[in-house]
């Protein structure tokens, strides 16, 4: 098998470190040259790809790929890969593509636990943007009947990345707006979920998240309670001078279901929650 990643970002490298040595060949595109000896270091052929024009490298990647994973972000035109390479991709025919999208297409539902089947009102332009996307893989897998599935992805952390890391490094904040709640999503599970959609020849929608959404204060009083520190002062929503993206965040509440991740695909969570997953980093290192 052979593997090609558009965006050789956290949640993509992480996949290569756990399921990595099931391909005899992986590629990974980058828009910097710089980048390139750092992704050879990891094991990954580096192609350079502007995000608009497929070089003779990507398009010979793409025909030799028996699956493709998407992790590079849309923009305004829509999905980098498809607006470059829609034919080829076509041609080439691979076994299965995964895309990495985001719960944030489903914008604000007021605390309600929702499915894949659930309206999306996206908010933030990168939300609506990956919406966009979403709709044209899925619109290219029904007409070239290659499977597409598209992985709606809570929010991510992992090792180097996470309440603890936040802690140590004196970052963590404990910011209150009541109602609020969101779900997460280990990386070592998000590299799993892309391994069964892959093992499966997935198509379409999967949630990947956990089992308990939670007001994002109780993850940081948590980790504390690991550290045996003192959480950070709570601070109220309305006096946490937060960046325009992080407000947008904050303005959206949601219960995402993971059931249909565990029934079509038979996925066993590692991480069910992020306090089994907070457990794990105490003990086996966080960063």
């Amino acid at each position: 098998m052979r593997l090609l990643i558009l965006g050789a970002g956290y949640s993509a490298r992480h996949f290569v470190k756990l399921f990595g040595t099931e391909f005899s060949w992986i590629g990974g595109t980058t828009r910097s040259p710089e980048k390139m000896e750092e992704l050879r270091s990891i094991g990954l052929e580096p192609i350079l790809f502007d995000g608009e024009t497929a070089s003779e490298e990507l398009l010979e990647a793409i025909t030799s790929a028996t699956h493709i994973l998407v992790s590079a972000a849309p923009t305004d035109q829509g999905d980098p890969l498809l607006n470059a390479a829609k034919d080829a991709l076509a041609e080439a025919k691979p076994a299965a593509i995964c895309y990495l999208s985001t719960i944030g297409v489903y914008g604000d539902h007021q605390g309600r636990w929702i499915t894949e089947t659930a309206d999306c009102n996206p908010t933030s332009k990168r939300s609506i943007q990956r919406l966009k996307a979403e709709k044209d893989w899925l619109a290219f897998s029904e007409k070239t009947g290659i499977p597409v599935s598209i992985l709606r992805l809570a929010g991510i952390y992992g090792r180097g990345q996470n309440a603890l890391c936040n802690l140590e490094k004196g970052k963590a904040r404990r910011i209150i707006k009541e109602g609020q709640v969101f779900n997460r999503i280990h990386v070592a599970d998000i590299a799993g979920a892309v391994q069964r959609a892959f093992e499966n020849n997935a198509s379409g929608i999967f949630n990947v998240c956990d089992d308990a959404p939670c007001p994002p204060e109780d993850v940081v009083e948590y980790a504390a309670g690991l550290m045996g520190v003192e959480p950070p002062p709570a601070i109220a929503f309305e006096d946490a001078d937060l960046s325009p993206m992080a407000i947008t965040f904050y303005g959206e509440v949601k219960r995402a279901s993971n059931a249909k991740l565990k029934g079509a695909l038979g996925y066993k969570f590692k991480f069910p929650t992020y306090r089994d997953a907070l457990d794990y980093m105490w003990k086996n290192g966080w960063n």
